[in-house]
């Protein structure tokens, strides 16, 4: 789910640009420092809004900058559990599918994509069904519930986010697309003896 939060952290202006400590000075060194950055709490921020407060500048012994704490906006994505989420799928390897939601990627393992057995093909870049036309590949849309998060914020590459599209209005938007044409038909068939 994506936030906006007010947050606070120090930044570093080096000496070059001490003659212009500046909100936007300051904005910048903490896009540099932040976004892409994953944090247990508010999960990755994706970009650096509005910097509201400069606090005084400290000096400390063997830094060359000077280290401000400043108060700002960003807006952040913070997946949650049980959360349902559109995504597209960004690779396929033979355990799964991995998706795009947001500025993570989530792992929809083989095992949660349905209940028909999938086989990688390697060539097209899929998972395929031998029972059915379904397949998956890379930039289909994919609608999944999170049901597992483990975030790392020293390796934010690291960070694993379990997906599932094995319940009830999950799945590749085409087939829930097809199912749910097919329930339309089945309300608008004339029951019997009509």
């Amino acid at each position: 789910m994506y936030k906006r939060v007010r947050l606070t952290d120090t930044v570093e202006v080096p000496p070059r640009h001490l003659a212009d400590v500046s909100e936007q000075r300051v904005k910048a060194l903490l896009q540099d420092k932040l976004e892409g950055r994953m944090d247990e709490e508010v999960g990755s921020v994706v970009s650096v809004i509005d910097v509201h407060d400069i606090g005084d500048g400290a000096v400390v012994p063997g830094e060359p900058g000077v280290f401000y704490e400043a108060e700002f906006d960003a807006l952040t994505f913070d997946p949650t559990m049980q959360e349902v989420v559109d995504g597209t799928v960004v690779e396929t390897v033979e355990f799964g599918a991995f998706v795009g939601i947001g500025p993570v990627d989530g792992l929809l393992h083989v095992s949660q994509i349905t209940d028909e057995y999938l086989t990688f093909d390697a060539k097209n870049q899929q998972l395929a069904s031998a029972d059915s036309d379904r397949s998956l590949g890379v930039e289909d849309a994919v609608r999944t519930r999170i049901v597992t998060k483990s975030i790392d914020e020293r390796n934010p590459r690291d960070s694993k986010i379990g997906l599932t599209a094995k319940q009830p209005a999950l799945g590749k938007h085409e087939w829930l697309e097809v199912e749910r044409r097919r329930r339309e038909q089945d309300t608008e068939a004339p029951a019997e003896g009509d």
